[in-house]
């Protein structure tokens, strides 16, 4: 008898608490920014060479970040 009471008890806790959980995020929100793998390879926009994305040297512009294969093409670059 105090083994189906307790099955009871069980059951109406889990039941009670079942929407609670329903309710809560399981992960934070992600922003909308694409995740961009290290192995991509991109196109440097001075001489055209496909390079790498982990090997490649990076400079912020308004536009975005170019990469470029090398510190000379990145020293050339105008933009």
């Amino acid at each position: 008898m105090r083994l189906a009471i307790l099955a009871l008890w069980i059951a109406l806790v889990v039941v009670a608490l079942l929407p609670l959980l329903r309710r809560r995020p399981l992960s934070r929100p992600t922003t909308a920014r694409p995740r961009i793998s290290s192995d991509e390879l991109v196109k440097d926009p001075v001489c055209g060479t496909y390079i790498v994305r982990s090997r490649a040297v990076g400079r912020r512009t308004a536009e975005g970040p170019p990469y470029f294969c090398s510190a000379e093409c990145a020293g050339r670059f105008v933009g």
